[in-house]
C-alpha cells in the first residue's frame, strides 16, 4: 500500500479524537481559551447535554477580525512563538489545535470583537469548511457556538451517552476550571435552566462550598506551606468526613487542573491511619511551581504533567499534610444532623457522653439481675430520652439514641417492667432480703410445730429475657443445643432486606412523602448518575428533582423507617451507582440498592437494644427465609453447643 498524505480534513478529525472526546471536552477548550483571553466573566449555555449546542461567551480581549480565519486554521496559535516557550508554559491552552479540531465535527460560529474596534467580526465553519469573515453586531470579548457535535461522524456520537450523563460531564470540566479561578464569573446554563452561578469574589473556601456543597466546605482544613520555587495551599477534609471514592479529590497545578499518580498517593499516605480502609478524603489542592520546572505538554488534554523533582513535591504534600493534623485536634466526634462534619462542640460532646455512661450502667444492672429473679430493692434508670429531662437530653423529634426505627412496628417502644437494679447478692433465697428490707420470712424463735411461718406476699416473678445483648453488638439466647450468639446488624439487615425485597416484588413499596423537600449536594458527575437512574430509583420510592448544579432534591423516601435520613440514602445510592465504574442491569441495580436501604436502616453495632425490642428482632428471625447470612454473605448467629461448653470447661 503506497505512502500518501492525508487531506487537512481527515487529520483535523484524527486530532479531534484526541482532543474532543465528548461535549464536556469542548466547554474546556472553549473556556480555558476565555481564560487565556483575561476574561473576567464566562458564561456558558447548553442544550440537550451539550449534544445539539455549546455556547461559551466571554468578556475578554477579543480576536481582531483579520485574525479569525487563523485562529480556526490547525496548530495557530498566540500563546507560544518558539521551541523554548514549550518549556515555560503560562496559559492554559498553547497547542493551537482546539478550535480547529472542534470546527472539523460540528458546525462552529465564532463571533468576536476587541475593545478597539467599532464592530465585531464572525466566521462559520461546517465539518471543516471555512467560510468568509463577516462583520457583526456582538460585545467586547468572544461567543463561540459549537451546533451538533459529531454529526459528520456518526460512530462518535453513537457512542455518547444519556443527555443527563453529558451535561455531568459538561458540569463537572466547568466546576474543574472554576474551583481554580475563584476571581472569574461563571454560569453554567442547560436550555432555561441555571445550573450554576458562581460570583466573582475570590474566595476559594466560598466557590468550593458553591460548587461541591456547604456540608463539605464545612469539613475541611486550611493547609499552606511555601518553600521557594513550590508553593502549596488548600483545603482537605477533616478525617470525621470520608468518601467511598476519590471524586472529591482536586489537585491544580499553576491554576490546570491536573490527575497525578504520585501526589494522590501521598494524600493517601498523609491520612493513613485516620480512615478505614475503602475510604477516601476530599481535596482541594492548589500547587504553584516554575513553570519552567514542569512539563505540561505530555498528554493532548493536558491532565497528565511530568515534573522535574517530583520527590520534592510529594514530599511537600506529604510533610504539609502530616504537619496540619498534628497541630489539629483529630477526635472523633459524635455526629449529628445539626454538625454534618461531625466535630461537635467539646463541651456538648462531653455531656452527651455522661448522659449515655449514665443510662449504660442501669442497663448493664438490669441485664445483670434480671435473669436471676431475685428480688433487689430498687428500679433500674430509665434512659435519658424517658425520663422528664428528654427534651433536653435530645431535641424533640429527632432519632433516639439507639438509633432504632421508630416509625416501623419492629420495635415498640410501650413501657414494659423492668428488672430491679442494683448489685446482684449472692445466696440462698433464704439468705437474701425482699423488697423493702423486709425478710422473706417471720424472724424471731423457732414457730410452735404444726405452724407455718407466714410468708409476706411474693413480688411478682421477673421474666426471664428471650437473650441478654452483650457489649452493645451481639445477642446471646439460650437453645436446646447450647448457646447461640446473634450479630444484631447483620440479623436486622437480612430480615430488613427480606421484607424489602417481598414488598418490591408486589410492588408496594411506598414512598414516604416528605414535608419539606430536602436538598442534597453532590459534584456534578454524581448528581448526573442519581438522575439518570431516576425511574428506578422512583419505583424503590426515592423521588428525586434536579435543583441545580450538582444539588438534587428529595421529595420521598423509602418508607424503611425513620432511622435513615433522605441524604444518606442518597449518598448510600450514590455509593453504589459509582462503585463498579460500569452501568449495571436493572435487576442487578435494584438488588443492589435494597441491600444498602437495609444496610443503613438496620441497626448498628454499638446500639443499645432495650428488652422488648431484642425480643422483637428475635421473633422476626423465624419470618424470614435467609436470616443465617446478611446481604453481604456474612452470618447472622454461631452456635456454641452444650457439648463444646462441656468440654471447654474440662467437663468430658
Amino acid at each position: 500500500m503506497p505512502i500518501r498524505r492525508l487531506p487537512p480534513t481527515l487529520v483535523n478529525k484524527i486530532a479531534a479524537g484526541e482532543v474532543v472526546e465528548r461535549p464536556a471536552s469542548v466547554v474546556k477548550e472553549l473556556v480555558e481559551n476565555s481564560l487565556d483571553a483575561g476574561a473576567s466573566r464566562i458564561d456558558v449555555s447548553v442544550e440537550r447535554g451539550g449534544l445539539d449546542l455549546v455556547r461559551v461567551a466571554d468578556n475578554g480581549c477579543g480576536i481582531p477580525a483579520e485574525e479569525l480565519e487563523l485562529a480556526v486554521a490547525p496548530h495557530a496559535t498566540s500563546k507560544i512563538a518558539e521551541e523554548d516557550d514549550l518549556f515555560c508554559i503560562q496559559t492554559l491552552g498553547f497547542r493551537g489545535e482546539a478550535l480547529a479540531s472542534i470546527a472539523s465535527v460540528s458546525q462552529l460560529t465564532l463571533r468576536s470583537r476587541t475593545p478597539q474596534a467599532e464592530h465585531g467580526a464572525m466566521i462559520e465553519v461546517h465539518g471543516g469548511q471555512v467560510g468568509p469573515v463577516a462583520p457583526c453586531g456582538c460585545p467586547v470579548g468572544t461567543i463561540v457556538e459549537v451546533r451538533n457535535l459529531f454529526f459528520n461522524t456518526p460512530v462518535r456520537r453513537k457512542f455518547l451517552r444519556s443527555v443527563q450523563t453529558e451535561l455531568g460531564h459538561v458540569t463537572e470540566a466547568l466546576v474543574r476550571i472554576a474551583l481554580a479561578a475563584p476571581e472569574v464569573h461563571f454560569t453554567l446554563q442547560h436550555g432555561e435552566r441555571v445550573l450554576l452561578e458562581l460570583p466573582a469574589d475570590g474566595d476559594r473556601l466560598e466557590r468550593i462550598a458553591r460548587c461541591c456543597g456547604r456540608d463539605l466546605a464545612d469539613a475541611l482544613l486550611y493547609v499552606e506551606s511555601r518553600e521557594p520555587g513550590l508553593e502549596l495551599v488548600g483545603y482537605v477534609s477533616h478525617p470525621n468526613y470520608s468518601r467511598p471514592n476519590n471524586r472529591l479529590q482536586y489537585l491544580f497545578l499553576n491554576g490546570r487542573y491536573i490527575r497525578d499518580r504520585s501526589l494522590q498517593h501521598a494524600l493517601g499516605e498523609a491520612y493513613r491511619g485516620l480512615l478505614t480502609v475503602g475510604r477516601f478524603p476530599a481535596a482541594f489542592l492548589f500547587l504553584q511551581v516554575s513553570p519552567e520546572t514542569v512539563d505540561v505538554n505530555v498528554h493532548p488534554t493536558k491532565l497528565e504533567v511530568r515534573f522535574q523533582d517530583s520527590g520534592r513535591v510529594y514530599s511537600q504534600v506529604l510533610s504539609a499534610l502530616r504537619a496540619k493534623f498534628l497541630s489539629t485536634d483529630m477526635t472523633a466526634r459524635v455526629q449529628t444532623t445539626a454538625d454534618p462534619s461531625g466535630v461537635m462542640d467539646a463541651q456538648k460532646a462531653a455531656e452527651h457522653r455522661l448522659q449515655v455512661a449514665a443510662w449504660a450502667k442501669g442497663q448493664i444492672a438490669q441485664q445483670a439481675v434480671g435473669p436471676v429473679g431475685a428480688g433487689v430493692a430498687g428500679e433500674a434508670d430509665a434512659p435519658p430520652w424517658e425520663t422528664d429531662d428528654a427534651a433536653s437530653a435530645f431535641p424533640t423529634g429527632g432519632p433516639s439514641p439507639t438509633g432504632m426505627i421508630s416509625s416501623d412496628a419492629v420495635f415498640s417502644r410501650a413501657e414494659t417492667t423492668r428488672a430491679p437494679s442494683g448489685p446482684m447478692e449472692l445466696g440462698t433465697p433464704d439468705q437474701r432480703s425482699s423488697p423493702a428490707g423486709v425478710d422473706r420470712f417471720e424472724s424471731g424463735p423457732s414457730q410452735p410445730e404444726g405452724r407455718q411461718p407466714a410468708l409476706q406476699t411474693p413480688s411478682p416473678p421477673v421474666r426471664r429475657p428471650t437473650a441478654v445483648q452483650m457489649h452493645h453488638r451481639y445477642l446471646v439466647a439460650e437453645t436446646e443445643e447450647g448457646v447461640m450468639i446473634f450479630d444484631q446488624h447483620a440479623l436486622h439487615e437480612s430480615i430488613l432486606y427480606e421484607e424489602l425485597r417481598e414488598r418490591f416484588r408486589q410492588g408496594r413499596l411506598e414512598s414516604q412523602r416528605l414535608l419539606t423537600p430536602e436538598p442534597v449536594d453532590l459534584s456534578p458527575s454524581e448528581a448526573a448518575i442519581v438522575l439518570e437512574h431516576r425511574p428506578v430509583l422512583e419505583r424503590l420510592g426515592l423521588v428525586l428533582e434536579p435543583f441545580g448544579g450538582g444539588t438534587v432534591v428529595v421529595l420521598g423516601c423509602p418508607e424503611i423507617g425513620g432511622r435513615v435520613r433522605p441524604a444518606e440514602v442518597v449518598s448510600a445510592v450514590v455509593e453504589k451507582l459509582l462503585q463498579s465504574g460500569r452501568a449495571p442491569d436493572q435487576q442487578e441495580l435494584v438488588d443492589e440498592l435494597l441491600h444498602t436501604l437495609a444496610c443503613r436502616a438496620a441497626v448498628k453495632a454499638g446500639d443499645p437494644l432495650r428488652p422488648e425490642e431484642i425480643e422483637a428482632l428475635l421473633a422476626r428471625r423465624h419470618a424470614a427465609t435467609q436470616a443465617h447470612h446478611c446481604p453481604h454473605g456474612r452470618p447472622t448467629a454461631i452456635v456454641l453447643t452444650r457439648q463444646e461448653l462441656d468440654r471447654q470447661f474440662k467437663r468430658t
